[in-house]
């Protein structure tokens, strides 16, 4: 064993720091990609940290993948507000960050406030996410100064897809470029401490990244950004709905778990489950007592 082996072999792993706001800002400097995956409860959350990503987005694209919804759109506060507090409890290191839903947060800067507040407050979130530019970008405003840290949002905009023509890559034009970098630019000057891109022109991201000083993290967005997120359920093949151009597939979990269900069913209509091995058993003793126990149950009230 070489010296370099035995280091290795005898130093335990150290203990990832939590990440931070500081964090990230730090890993842009030095030109480190960040790690962010979508996750919606304990399991999904603690698989992320296992896996040793640096964010966590409790996205609203929940609504489809977990509870089955046919968009975004339908998600409320309170469901979005069970997925974040569920998922916070499988997490220590990454940041937290909760995607504000359809309806929550776009009527004024009181109403983005408390929700951003309530995300914080019940359900243990660093962060919160928002999406588009225009008024958006006042409700960003808003709460990082309540205090609270925000993600921007551009580009390809689940919660207004049907605005935008469906879900379809934007900024294609010079001229539709320019909107989504005006959003952006807006959204890093109301504080928010970094954006989505979704699904745009690698060249966009690419012209754009040297005017954006904070972490931009794409998702069909190209590879100059400072970070990437998928969504759990895509890329590990759990969820069956359409696959956007930009998923890349690390597993395909859904087969497998069909498989395995199955198999149990036919062992179950077989009775090969359980097995003896899957039991639990009484003393020899203790289980004649209870036959014979029973067999007086069986008896007439004239015999007994």
């Amino acid at each position: 064993m070489s010296a370099r082996q035995r280091i290795t072999a005898d130093t335990p792993p150290r203990k990832r720091k939590t990440v931070t706001l500081s964090t990230l800002a730090e890993k842009k400097a030095l030109g480190e990609p960040i790690v962010m995956v979508t996750a919606y409860d304990y399991p999904s959350a603690s698989v992320a940290e296992e896996a040793g990503v640096d964010v966590v987005l409790v996205g609203d694209s929940g609504a489809m993948t977990v509870l089955g919804y046919q968009s975004t759109v339908p998600v409320t506060l309170d469901e979005m507000l069970i997925l974040a507090a569920a998922a916070r409890r499988g997490l220590t290191t990454p940041m937290l960050i909760g995607d504000l839903p359809f309806g929550s947060y776009e009527g004024s800067d009181v109403e983005a406030v408390k929700t951003a507040q309530r995300f914080v407050k019940e359900a243990g979130c660093d962060a919160v996410k928002l999406e588009r530019g225009g008024s958006s970008v006042e409700r960003a405003r808003a709460i990082v100064e309540a205090g609270i840290p925000v993600m921007g949002h551009v580009g390809l905009t689940p919660q207004t897809a049907i605005a935008l023509g469906g879900y379809r890559s934007q900024g294609r034009t010079a001229e539709k470029a320019m909107q989504v970098v005006a959003d952006a630019l807006a959204l890093q000057e109301a504080g928010c401490f970094a954006i989505v891109f979704e699904a745009v022109p690698a060249e966009l991201s690419e012209a754009v990244m040297p005017h954006i000083e904070i972490p931009v993290i794409g998702i069909g967005a190209g590879p100059a950004t400072d970070g990437q997120v998928l969504v759990f359920h895509d890329l590990l093949g759990i969820y069956d709905g359409h696959a956007a151009r930009f998923l890349k597939r690390y597993a395909n979990i859904r087969a497998q778990m069909v498989a395995g269900v199955s198999r149990y069913g036919e062992d179950v209509r077989t009775r090969t489950y359980p097995e003896p091995d899957h039991t639990y058993t009484m003393a020899p003793d203790e289980a004649a007592r209870l036959r014979a126990e029973l067999k007086a149950l069986d008896r007439s009230p004239s015999e007994l």
